[in-house]
């Protein structure tokens, strides 16, 4: 099923929404909760809430693209979840370590006047990723956005651990250097 059918399934407020939706994204969303919360029973939960949240806000949006929708929503819940638990920074896990390597480049903050700093650093970090070259971009993806351990994507693209930790090194500088020149960093 397209995904503008699901969503529309959504907007009818038909029940088939779902069971259309777990079986187009089900194991990609299951693979995006796991990969941050490395807890099977958790990740399961997530994606539920991710269903139940697509359901609740699809009135209001019409996501063009839904599994990168979906894929957002997971994300945050999972993270959510993971903050909840007080694990993300005692987990020692890959969540905690990647996260802390993009910190070192991107500052955070609660500041709710930061707002429009967080939109414009968001709409820097797109075009950066658009900059790419599609295995550059793919890598830090995989790293940030994923979550992926660095030994797991050394695997798919068939590189070394160390190269993938260097590739991820430099464009990470990259972004740094990029986020400099945009004022932004």
């Amino acid at each position: 099923m397209e995904d503008r059918e699901i969503v529309e399934l959504y907007w009818e407020r038909a029940e088939e929404a779902i069971p259309a939706t777990v079986a187009k994204y089900g194991a990609y969303c299951r693979t995006i909760a796991t990969n941050i919360l490395a807890n099977d029973e958790d990740a399961e939960e997530c994606v539920n809430d991710t269903w139940l949240k697509a359901w609740n806000s699809m009135p209001d949006n019409r996501p063009t693209l839904l599994g990168s929708y979906l894929g957002k929503l997971t994300r945050w819940l999972s993270l959510s979840r993971l903050r909840e638990r007080g694990r993300l920074k005692r987990g020692g896990g890959e969540t905690s370590l990647a996260l802390d390597e993009l910190a070192e480049v991107i500052a955070g903050g609660e500041d709710p006047e930061r707002e429009l700093e967080i939109r414009e650093l968001n709409a820097a970090v797109r075009a950066f990723l658009k900059g790419l070259d599609e295995t550059e971009r793919e890598l830090f993806l995989s790293r940030y956005w994923y979550l992926l351990p660095v030994k797991e994507i050394a695997q798919r693209f068939g590189f070394s651990p160390n190269k993938v930790s260097t590739r991820l090194n430099r464009t990470r500088r990259r972004l740094q250097n990029y986020l400099m020149e945009e004022g932004l960093c």
